[in-house]
């Protein structure tokens, strides 16, 4: 109860905040914001991480219904509920070092692919 309270008293003082600061000053914050937003070096940024998810996006579903598959089998399995409790805890592990896996590949294979399109790092010039 006193969390919620907290987040009401907290939205009360961003409103309260928010209407006093008005519409101009709102124009203003956003502006500034679409000027950065804008820039080439975000953008530049914003298309590699754009390449990461649609390149590594389609194994994430994969990872997770292996997953899930692994702990239906064992949940209707005729162990012990604790033996259940630890295959599926493993199980979860298991998944989450997976999908761990599949995002290391995919910021390396970003990080390649960058290095690339820059051309050789000053660290390799004599």
């Amino acid at each position: 109860m006193k969390g919620k309270v907290l987040f009401i008293a907290g939205l009360a003082t961003g409103y309260v905040l928010g209407a006093r600061a008005g519409r101009k000053r709102y124009e203003q914050i956003r502006s500034g914001w679409e000027k950065i937003w804008n820039t080439e070096p975000v953008q530049k940024q914003v298309a590699k991480v754009e390449g990461f998810a649609k390149a590594r996006i389609s194994e994430v579903p994969q990872v997770i219904a292996s997953g899930v598959k692994k702990v239906a089998s064992t949940v209707l399995s005729d162990a012990t509920p604790g033996e259940k409790l630890d295959s599926t805890i493993s199980t979860a592990k298991k998944t989450a070092e997976e999908l761990d896996d599949v995002a290391e590949r995919g910021a390396k294979e970003a990080r390649a692919s960058s290095s690339k399109k820059s051309g050789p790092s000053s660290s390799s010039r004599n």
